[in-house]
């Protein structure tokens, strides 16, 4: 009896070993991590200690006096450069060189080198004018902030412009690829 008990338990054991082993199996596999659950709020404020940038590499001192909106504007900005960097990218590694037009070289002048110019000289002006709280100082955030707006605005549309331009031409390499296979076809 005893044996027969033993047995049991041995198996019972057993199996919940192996069926745990293959469930984690089973996660790893398909890539999530069991036990782990992140919810990100979309609609939650934005945390510069967590905010991480994919594409742009902006000093996070110069945030600081960033509305909610803006940086959500910057976050969106960054989002979608690293999505036009992942389609070049994905073009030099299947050989197809691509030429920088005028286009693509202002936007990575502005990105790289005047939008951080920017944010800097913003950042010195609102906290300049934080000691000297009069009149003139909140008229020349409420400028500064315009004009940074009007400058997040600006790269955004010419971000929106290239992203149009990629999806332009790969369907104009898909409808050249059909037709070439379609000529050959008969």
């Amino acid at each position: 009896m005893s044996i027969l008990i033993g047995a049991a338990i041995v198996t019972t054991v057993t199996a919940f070993y192996l069926g745990k082993k293959g469930w984690q199996a089973f996660h790893k596999a398909v890539g999530i991590t069991p036990g782990v659950l992140v919810y990100q709020n979309d609609a939650a404020p934005l945390s510069l200690s967590k905010l991480s940038w994919q594409q742009l590499n902006l000093n996070k001192k110069y945030l600081q006096n960033l509305s909610e909106q803006q940086l959500r504007q910057l976050k969106c900005i960054d989002e979608k450069v690293n999505s036009y960097q992942s389609y070049q990218k994905t073009r030099q590694d299947q050989h197809k060189g691509s030429v920088v037009t005028e286009q693509q070289f202002v936007l990575n002048k502005m990105l790289y080198t005047r939008l951080p110019e920017m944010l800097a000289s913003h950042n010195q002006l609102v906290t300049m004018n934080k000691s000297t709280d009069n009149v003139m100082s909140s008229e020349k955030k409420v400028e500064a902030n315009q004009l940074l707006e009007s400058v997040f605005n600006n790269i955004e549309q010419r971000l929106d412009q290239l992203l149009a331009q990629v999806d332009t031409q790969q369907l104009q390499e898909l409808r050249a690829m059909k037709k070439y296979i379609d000529s050959h076809d008969s």
